[in-house]
């Protein structure tokens, strides 16, 4: 069987080639190429397409194309259905589903920005999956310090010390200096390149990275992000008549569908319902001043 997607793979398009050569079929051929023309090859060469929209192999609501290709085919392997929503945490940005989901998307971006060539790419994501499948077969419920008392011991003194010199602790002018920052681009070209507001801060970006969560809302970098983009959005549905693809553009969303996702994770509603309401809400309101 020969399958194809989009080039430059990060999550699901490393992910899925290892799970369908695990459980589905060992000689399977992986193709990278440009979006445009993955459906155009696909049929050249009979190949599979995947992760993509519109083909039968992709996300489906919440679920990634890594979860489909497991109900697909029923594979009930319980390590790989802990992996599974390791994967679909980092593929969809919501580490919130499982504590491993936010490493495994920091590697598979580190693997891809040091590895260039999609074939080579592939052949070492492999070998992280297969790293992740024995993990989550033989050692997911082991922890680092289980089997010494004495690192535990001092790892739960040392974490006690952070929250007390945490809460003791004043903001640094870094702290504004960033919220400044963020504000200006988020109003702008939603350019966030954290290497380089590092430099302008004269901060370590391995610093920044570790300290950012302790002042902004206990959320990550990412996190904060995505938060102010959806707020601004929500000021763009309820203050403005673009189209929700226009919003999703204006508030650095890559496409309507990623937009979709979050927003609905941060609001519960998906844009077409939370406008539905407001102008609803808005009409209501109209026709009882009216009415008075």
């Amino acid at each position: 069987m020969k399958w194809i997607t989009r080039e430059r793979p990060k999550i699901d398009r490393i992910a899925c080639p290892w799970l369908i050569k695990k459980f589905v079929d060992a000689d399977a051929e992986f193709i990278y190429v440009p979006f445009n023309e993955v459906l155009e090859k696909a049929k050249k060469l009979d190949a599979i397409p995947f992760d993509i929209p519109d083909v039968e192999f992709t996300h489906y609501n919440e679920d990634c194309t890594f979860d489909y290709i497991v109900k697909k085919y029923q594979i009930d392997d319980p390590a790989v259905l802990i992996m599974a929503k390791i994967v679909r945490g980092a593929d969809t940005d919501r580490h919130d589903l499982a504590k491993e989901a936010a490493g495994l998307w920091a590697i598979s971006a580190g693997l891809s920005h040091n590895i260039t060539n999609d074939a080579e790419l592939l052949e070492t994501g492999l070998k992280l999956y297969d790293a992740l499948y024995s993990w989550a077969k033989h050692l997911y419920k082991q922890n680092h310090l289980q089997n010494s008392p004495f690192e535990n011991l001092l790892h739960e003194v040392y974490k006690k010390f952070l929250i007390e010199k945490k809460s003791s602790q004043k903001t640094p002018l870094w702290v504004k200096e960033l919220k400044n920052i963020i504000q200006d681009q988020i109003d702008a070209q939603f350019t966030f390149d954290l290497k380089k507001i590092s430099n302008d801060l004269e901060l370590n970006p391995s610093y920044l990275s570790r300290e950012f969560s302790k002042y902004f809302e206990d959320l990550n970098f990412g996190e904060y992000v995505r938060k102010l983009r959806i707020e601004k959005a929500i000021n763009l549905i309820q203050n403005s008549t673009y189209t929700l693809t226009e919003i999703a553009y204006m508030t650095g969303f890559s496409d309507q569908s990623h937009f979709t996702r979050i927003f609905k994770l941060q609001t519960g509603k998906n844009p077409s319902s939370y406008r539905k309401n407001r102008l609803k809400s808005n009409s209501d309101t109209k026709g009882k001043q009216r009415s008075i």
